[in-house]
C-alpha cells in the first residue's frame, strides 16, 4: 500500500492557491478540469516530496452561480492509497467486517470509511483490473 493524497474541497480556488502555493510553499504537481462533472482538481506537494500530495477539489458554481456551502467537515474529502490488488484488498477488509461503501465495480476504485467516518479511497496501482464479481454488480452502501 502506498499513500497518495488527501482531498480537501475548496470554495475559492484562487484564494486556496494563494494559501497552499504562495504562502505555504507547496508546488502544483498537476491540474485537471472536468467539464462534465463541473469540477477542477489541483494536486500540490512540498518541494522534493511529490509522493505526499494534497488534492484541492473545486466544485464549480451551479447554474445560478451558487457554490456549495461545506458544513460539518464536508470540505474534507478523503485519504487515498494505491493497492496492488483492489479486489484482494476489498475482500480482506470485508472479511474484517469493514463495509465497502463504494465497491470496485470498475476494477480501479473503491471507498471505505474508518470507525470515525473518515473516507478512505483505494485505487488500483497501474491499470484497472477486469471487472469481476461479486464487485461488478455490488451496489453502493451508505455514503463515501
Amino acid at each position: 500500500m502506498k499513500y497518495l493524497h488527501t482531498m480537501v474541497r475548496v470554495h475559492d480556488l484562487d484564494a486556496s492557491m494563494k494559501f497552499y502555493r504562495d504562502a505555504l510553499g507547496l508546488r502544483e504537481v498537476r491540474r485537471s478540469e472536468h467539464e462534465a462533472g463541473r469540477f477542477t482538481l489541483v494536486y500540490l506537494a512540498a518541494p522534493g516530496d511529490e509522493d505526499a500530495q494534497i488534492e484541492l477539489t473545486y466544485n464549480w458554481p451551479d447554474a445560478s452561480g451558487q457554490v456549495e456551502a461545506y458544513g460539518g467537515g464536508r470540505n474534507f474529502g478523503h485519504v487515498a492509497y494505491a493497492v496492488d490488488d483492489i479486489y484482494a484488498t476489498c475482500q480482506r477488509l470485508a472479511d474484517q467486517g469493514v463495509t465497502i461503501n463504494r465497491p470496485p465495480r470498475d476494477g480501479r476504485m473503491a471507498f471505505v470509511r474508518s470507525p470515525d467516518g473518515i473516507s478512505v479511497e483505494l485505487l488500483q496501482a497501474g491499470p484497472a483490473l477486469a471487472p469481476a464479481e461479486p464487485w461488478a454488480s455490488m451496489p453502493n452502501t451508505g455514503a463515501w
